[in-house]
């Protein structure tokens, strides 16, 4: 498993695949997959049967996960996609934005 750089929680933009520029929270990370889930982005319809949860069934949209390198985190400070680096802060390591230099 390798170390990402977005976080459930975090504001994401688009920059690759069907999907180009839309913008939104993540919701999920799968570290496994190298995957996110970012909310109201690559809406799919999922087709259900009815059950004792879901007596009608029927068709529910919801969000498939986005590979992770189609992703780029929003930089809070210039609103505008940023990488993301690490640096030690006293005795604690920190995200930070490579724009802005702001820590995230």
């Amino acid at each position: 498993m390798t170390k990402l750089k977005i976080k459930s929680g975090d504001v994401v933009r688009v920059i690759a695949g069907d999907h180009k520029g839309a913008e939104g929270k993540v919701v999920r990370v799968d570290r496994e997959k190298n995957r996110a889930i970012v909310e109201g982005v690559n809406m799919v319809s999922k087709h259900t049967k009815p059950s004792a949860k879901n007596p009608q069934g029927g068709i529910i949209k919801k969000e498939a996960p986005i590979h992770i390198s189609n992703i780029a985190l929003i930089d809070p400070k210039s609103k505008e996609t940023t990488r993301v680096g690490f640096r030690v802060e006293g005795d604690k390591k920190v995200r930070f934005s490579k724009k802005s230099n702001q820590v995230l």
